[in-house]
Protein backbone atom coordinates (compact mmCIF):
# COMPACT_ATOMS: atom_id res chain seq x y z
CA UNK A 1 0.00 0.00 0.00
CA UNK A 2 2.71 2.38 -1.40
CA UNK A 3 -0.34 5.02 -2.68
CA UNK A 4 -1.52 5.13 0.85
CA UNK A 5 1.39 5.81 2.55
CA UNK A 6 2.53 8.33 0.03
CA UNK A 7 -1.06 10.00 -0.01
CA UNK A 8 -0.41 10.38 3.92
CA UNK A 9 3.19 11.61 3.79
CA UNK A 10 2.33 14.33 0.72
CA UNK A 11 -1.89 14.86 0.57
CA UNK A 12 -1.50 14.38 -2.86
CA UNK A 13 -2.84 11.78 -4.90
CA UNK A 14 -2.95 10.45 -8.70
CA UNK A 15 -6.28 10.27 -8.85
CA UNK A 16 -6.82 12.23 -11.48
CA UNK A 17 -4.28 10.89 -13.86
CA UNK A 18 -5.84 7.45 -13.20
CA UNK A 19 -9.22 8.67 -13.83
CA UNK A 20 -7.87 10.14 -17.76
CA UNK A 21 -5.80 6.83 -18.49
CA UNK A 22 -8.86 4.72 -17.95
CA UNK A 23 -11.20 7.05 -20.13
CA UNK A 24 -8.73 6.35 -22.45
CA UNK A 25 -8.62 2.49 -22.14
CA UNK A 26 -12.41 2.58 -22.88
CA UNK A 27 -12.16 4.90 -26.21
CA UNK A 28 -9.36 3.62 -27.30
CA UNK A 29 -10.97 -0.15 -27.56
CA UNK A 30 -11.43 -1.19 -31.13
CA UNK A 31 -9.26 1.34 -33.02
CA UNK A 32 -7.50 -0.50 -35.82
CA UNK A 33 -6.22 2.76 -37.28
CA UNK A 34 -3.43 4.31 -34.43
CA UNK A 35 -4.01 8.10 -36.18
CA UNK A 36 -7.61 7.06 -35.76
CA UNK A 37 -7.55 6.10 -32.02
CA UNK A 38 -4.64 8.88 -30.74
CA UNK A 39 -6.99 11.65 -31.94
CA UNK A 40 -9.74 9.99 -31.09
CA UNK A 41 -8.51 9.49 -27.13
CA UNK A 42 -7.02 13.63 -27.47
CA UNK A 43 -10.16 14.88 -28.45
CA UNK A 44 -12.41 12.91 -25.29
CA UNK A 45 -9.63 13.74 -23.25
CA UNK A 46 -9.27 17.32 -23.09
CA UNK A 47 -10.58 19.92 -20.65
CA UNK A 48 -13.41 21.50 -23.14
CA UNK A 49 -14.74 17.52 -23.70
CA UNK A 50 -14.58 16.95 -20.12
CA UNK A 51 -16.59 20.17 -18.78
CA UNK A 52 -19.97 18.05 -18.74
CA UNK A 53 -17.98 15.97 -15.95
CA UNK A 54 -17.79 18.47 -13.16
CA UNK A 55 -19.43 18.46 -10.48
CA UNK A 56 -21.67 21.35 -9.18
CA UNK A 57 -19.66 23.98 -7.10
CA UNK A 58 -21.18 24.59 -3.88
Amino acid sequence: MDRDRAFIDTGHSNARSEGINRVIKLVARGFRNADNQRLRTRCVTTRRARRHLRTAQL
